[in-house]
């Protein structure tokens, strides 16, 4: 049995932020820190005083962790000390306050980076209405201590915030003047906490023999009442997406996603009878398959979008196609200005629209052969059952579009709408780039849609467009016919003997030179490639790898502090030599978001790794001692706990068999008493005698009943691992919602 913690966090949007440039803007970004510790950097949104980020992140982390705090930044502020020294540092150290009580931290040495890591203790007096206030001074031998800053606390006001999800009014730093703490905008939050206790693999067996048993059953049942009906019908709007994308992982665990989605599709078919809004709405079947694409088809969504897409970005062209959005500018050299025309000005969008839309579907139709085989054959399947329900040349675009529905309009065009949320771009495009991008996606939707005279009634300024999405729809037509006729062997949703590439890209390692570290000039940048058996590195993406670290090897990955080598996003790699000894291997990354995301990853792989370390030290050993404690023991005992539990969800992360049947359970039993009323009034509907009669009498039990049995097994079980383990009241634990600027 484990215990395991999600928290996922939407960042939505800001409000009435305040000005901190001198153009009367800001360029705000969030950082998340879990225990004051950064995990999450939002992309900047540039020269805008309200925001929108839009971006979601789950968090796995230990049942232990404390607090989760929201910081809102502008891009220019600086998060380092002051330096008082003449080496251009100083040696800071801390004084704590409290009811007429004082203690201090260590000194660190030349540093504006200080970590402590002290533990202060005072008795609180509950009746006293001192305040603790925290002073950082830098430490000087021959003369007076200079004043580096503090922070206040009102102890007795010290109080949680309750809410998970809504708008939340930003407070200033703690370290500042409270003076304009209600001039400081708002931000747009969902956060929501999942404590899962996780039973050993063999109690959910008869749960997920149940569901499988349902879906390998296929479509026709002969009138019984259908298990998976019975779940989309009492699934709300609001859990229909997390309980989709269980449900996908689940099967696609157990070899059965396209037959999965092939009785969602059955299923949706069978009560639509017009054929323009076959899957165009939220239903488990669209959200199932919109799921599908985003676990199994990542990858090739990069491979086809990102040419394209990093084109858009590089180029900034000016593109609009409005009439009343069109912006007259001057043109040509020296001496030679004139006003560009409306008409000048479209051309021109139309040209460059253009350009980038036949640059994208010559991707697309390359992509037949490099498409994933269980996303071609759920397609094939989805096809044939649309032509079933829909035959005739009445209904001839129908099957292509129950393709498109979901390739382009839920797949490709989100993703060129927003390419930082679907981790084509590190950050968000500006507004030209971002127009751009909506164009370009409006075009492909319209090709989806493969109804060009349908778009020019609704937004007739695409006209311009139309000649070049009239031959697109039919390049459209083409490739979907070659991608559900290519005949493989297919191994759908196997796993393969292959070694697979878990995460790739440039990082800088440090070189090593005499006793300790060099300055952070001594990172040299190489290509490193982590896979499900070792972490390598080339000089190019290109050139043959070497063997750098093999997975079994790793105790530990975490952040090294800054001020080890004065450098930001440095992660170390703790692992064994051959001779069994710890050896520690230093990479930087470009940011705090790469960072966390390789600590994930890496994490994640050595997830089974025999003797991973309990503690590390967050510094480096320089010339006889560690830096962040000043133990003089190179492999005595870290001084900061490691953080394994800590990892972000990802669309390409192993599938947790257990872990996605536990959250299954969890929705199931949360709408059993919905699910037992829907029951009963679907049975009243239909003869109750007849349905015994077909499935071969009461000892022969139908699929809803069984559940009902499964769930309350399951439940019971639950609680005897419970009481058996002593976890009843595992933790009791605030969870303290800072918002901070």
């Amino acid at each position: 049995m484990a215990k395991r913690s999600s928290l996922f966090i939407r960042v939505v949007e800001g409000k009435h932020l305040p000005a901190k440039d001198i153009t009367g803007s800001s360029d705000p970004y969030c950082i998340v820190k879990i225990d004051n510790e950064a995990i999450i950097r939002t992309a900047t949104v540039w020269k805008t005083l309200s925001p929108f980020w839009g971006e979601e992140y789950e968090v796995h982390l230990p049942p232990t962790f404390h607090s989760v705090s929201f910081y809102v930044m502008d891009e220019d502020a600086l998060r380092d000390l002051a330096r008082k020294d003449r080496n251009g540092a100083s040696d800071p150290f801390v004084r704590v306050r409290y009811n007429s009580k004082t203690q201090e931290s260590s000194v660190v040495k030349k540093s504006c980076y200080p970590r402590w890591n002290e533990t202060f203790e005072f008795d609180l007096d509950e009746s006293a209405t001192e305040k603790l206030c925290i002073e950082v001074w830098d430490w000087d031998l021959v003369s007076r201590n200079d004043f580096l800053g503090k922070v206040v606390f009102n102890i007795q006001g010290s109080q949680t915030i309750q809410q998970e999800e809504g708008w939340f009014r930003l407070r200033p730093d703690k370290s500042k003047p409270r003076v304009d703490e209600g001039n400081l905008g708002s931000l747009q939050l969902q956060v929501r906490l999942r404590d899962e206790t996780v039973l050993p693999g063999s109690y959910y067996q008869p749960l997920v023999q149940l569901l499988c048993q349902e879906v390998k059953a296929g479509p026709k049942q002969d009138g019984k009442l259908r298990l998976i009906t019975l779940i989309d019908e009492t699934t709300t709007a609001e859990c229909r997406q997390e309980v989709a994308i269980n449900l996908v992982k689940l099967f696609l665990g157990q070899g059965l996603a396209k037959e999965f989605l092939d009785l969602l599709f059955k299923l949706e078919l069978d009560k639509t009878d017009e054929p323009n809004t076959l899957f165009r709405s939220n239903s488990l079947a669209s959200k199932s398959m919109e799921s599908f694409l985003k676990v199994a088809g990542m990858q090739y969504l990069h491979s086809v979008l990102g040419p394209t897409v990093n084109r858009v970005f590089d180029e900034k062209k000016y593109i609009e196609l409005d009439p009343s959005k069109v912006e007259i500018k001057e043109v040509g050299c020296s001496g030679l200005h004139r006003i560009q025309t409306e008409s000048e000005v479209i051309h021109q969008s139309t040209q460059h629209l253009q350009s980038y839309l036949t640059d994208l579907l010559i991707a697309i139709a390359k992509s037949v052969r490099t498409c994933p085989a269980t996303i071609r054959a759920t397609f094939r399947q989805l096809f044939k059952r649309v032509e079933e329900r829909f035959p005739g040349n009445k209904h001839k675009n129908v099957k292509f579009i129950a393709v498109t529905s979901f390739l382009c309009l839920r797949f490709f065009s989100p993703a060129i709408m927003s390419p930082k949320l679907f981790h084509l771009r590190e950050k968000h495009a500006d507004a030209r780039t971002s127009r751009t991008l909506l164009l370009l996606a409006k075009a492909i939707q319209t090709v989806g849609n493969m109804d060009a005279a349908a778009s020019r009634a609704k937004e007739g300024w695409m006209a311009p467009l139309q000649p070049t999405i009239q031959q697109s729809i039919s390049q459209m037509k083409e490739f979907i016919t070659k991608l559900i006729d290519l005949e493989e062997k297919e191994e759908v949703d196997q796993p393969k003997a292959q070694t697979l590439v878990v995460k790739e890209g440039p990082l800088f390692i440090h070189k090593s030179k005499g006793k300790g570290p060099l300055l952070s000039s001594s990172f040299k940048k190489l290509y490193f490639s982590l896979t499900s058996e070792a972490l390598s590195f080339a000089k190019t993406p290109n050139s043959k790898k070497s063997s750098f670290i093999t997975l079994s090897n790793i105790r530990a990955a975490e952040k090294v502090e800054e001020k080890s080598f004065g450098s930001s996003h440095v992660m170390q790699i703790i692992y064994a030599d051959e001779a069994g000894q710890l050896e520690m291997a230093y990479l930087q990354c470009k940011c705090v978001n790469e960072l966390n995301q390789w600590l994930s990853a890496l994490r994640k792989v050595c997830v089974n790794n025999a003797e991973m370390l309990g503690s590390y030290h967050p510094g480096v050993f320089k010339g006889d001692k560690w830096s962040c404690c000043h133990q003089k023991d190179k492999t005595g005992l870290g001084c900061d706990k490691t953080r394994h539990g800590v990892t972000l969800q990802e669309w390409n992360d192993p599938l947790d068999p257990d872990l996605e049947s536990q959250l299954i359970f969890r929705h199931l039993f949360g709408v059993r008493d919905l699910m037992r009323e829907k029951y009963l009034e679907m049975l009243t509907e239909k003869n109750e005698n007849v349905l015994l009669r077909q499935s071969g009498g009461p000892e022969n039990v139908d699929g809803p009943t069984r559940l009902f049995q499964v769930l309350q097994d399951l439940e019971d079980a639950h609680h005897t691992a419970i009481f058996s383990s002593g976890t009843l009241a595992d933790r009791d634990r605030n969870c303290l919602l800072e918002l901070q600027t």
